[in-house]
């Protein structure tokens, strides 16, 4: 009995909820650069935004996976990032080519690795979330990197649900968009010049209204939905 949890991004916002909600017991992993500041949450160190970090998370989170003997096995790609915001023409390259690669890159690779230690697992549940956006279906001028990685993981987790569709022991596989949420991120997107990101105005007002949904409730809201509901593979929690 029990469950595995793991999370990328897990030090803060809404990884640091997910494994604060996990279902009570859970062995609970933490893949960041800082580390969880959560009781009883093991902390794999790694920059994701560092490819040659991917076959070694992978090869950690397979043995971790294959030793694992309770009855759920829960994987959820959340790592990521906003910044650069501005142009595509005049940001930073480097720090462009590093959101390209965490954002996008990232839990395409983890998440391939992820699914084939997953699809012998005698687990009753398998599952592998990733975290979404709804700038994967709305362009955000200053965006660019960020709205693109986001949709690449929505159609990704399609095509990979598709095929575990086809299976005679399916892995779950969802990517599910939170809503706009109190986090480090929304803090750095206010932060930013209107002309860099001409929609700031909109998320500031947001924050001003207390429209920013709590990081601890959306962790909730994520896991009774995965809990009870019959998600479609690419959803936005606030529909759901």
């Amino acid at each position: 009995m029990g469950a595995l949890v793991v999370v990328t991004g897990g030090s803060a916002g809404i990884g640091r909820a997910l494994l604060a909600h996990a279902p009570e017991g859970s062995q609970r992993v933490d893949v960041s650069r800082s580390g969880s500041d959560l009781a009883e949450v093991d902390h794999l160190s790694a920059d994701l935004a560092d490819p040659a970090s991917w076959p070694v998370v992978g090869q950690e989170l397979t043995r971790r996976i294959a030793a694992f003997e309770g009855d759920r096995v829960t994987v959820v790609l959340n790592a990521g990032v906003i910044a650069p915001i501005g142009p595509a023409d005049g940001v930073d390259t480097a720090a462009y080519t590093r959101s390209v690669l965490l954002n996008g890159a990232a839990p395409q690779v983890l998440g391939a690795s992820v699914l084939a230690a997953l699809v012998e697992h005698p687990a009753a549940r398998r599952e592998l979330v990733l975290i979404s956006s709804g700038a994967a279906r709305t362009p955000y001028p200053g965006w660019s990197a960020y709205c693109a990685a986001k949709a690449a993981t929505d159609h990704w987790t399609r095509t990979v649900a598709a095929e575990q569709a086809e299976r005679d022991r399916p892995v779950r596989v969802v990517s599910i968009a939170p809503g706009v949420v109190a986090t480090g991120m929304q803090a750095t997107i206010r932060a930013t010049d209107p002309t860099d990101f001409p929609r700031v105005e909109r998320f500031r007002a947001l924050h001003a209204e207390g429209d920013l949904a709590d990081p601890d409730d959306v962790a909730a809201r994520l896991w009774r939905h995965l809990d009870g509901a019959q998600l479609d593979p690419v959803t936005d929690l606030r529909d759901a």
